[in-house]
């Protein structure tokens, strides 16, 4: 089970680029068909750099271009058939469009235990800077791990 010295441990950055394909393999996905995020004209109308990114690609950039993308479960030994995803939450604060790279910096910043210990909260933050320097976002999960019960 995960305890209290988990908080504040880091995992390996990963470091990514926002492609046009993908990203508009993602708008495929979502039907998303704003012609900011998928046009650059657009997009410069709207008073951007380029197109930018839907608010939860970030999420899944990570995850994309991580060597391993469940390396905080791994090394927290956590079994990935007892983890549900709770909660997601993406605060900006600059632009990301196509063309940046992003450094994401994930770390442990919460661990909790609910229902009598039958379930154990975990809170991943990640910093993502740009190929500037810039710091363009936070993103937070919620990881929600069922404990095995007792024999």
């Amino acid at each position: 089970m995960v305890d209290q010295s988990a908080v504040g441990r880091t995992f390996t950055p990963v470091t990514a680029r926002v492609e046009p394909g993908r990203l508009r393999f993602f708008l495929d996905t979502l039907g998303e068909t704003n012609a900011v995020y998928r046009d650059g004209s657009a997009a410069q109308a709207a008073g951007l750099a380029a197109a930018p990114v839907p608010p939860t690609y970030l999420f899944c950039l990570e995850m994309m271009d991580a060597a391993e993308p469940f390396e905080f479960l791994t090394a927290l030994g956590i079994d990935l058939a007892r983890v549900l995803h709770g909660e997601q939450r993406f605060d900006y604060h600059a632009p990301v469009v196509v063309g940046d790279t992003l450094t994401f910096r994930p770390r442990v910043t919460s661990v909790t235990e609910k229902k009598g210990g039958a379930m154990t909260l975990i809170v991943v933050e990640t910093a993502a800077t740009n190929q500037a320097g810039v710091h363009v976002a936070d993103t937070s999960r919620t990881i929600v791990v069922r404990n095995a019960r007792p024999s």
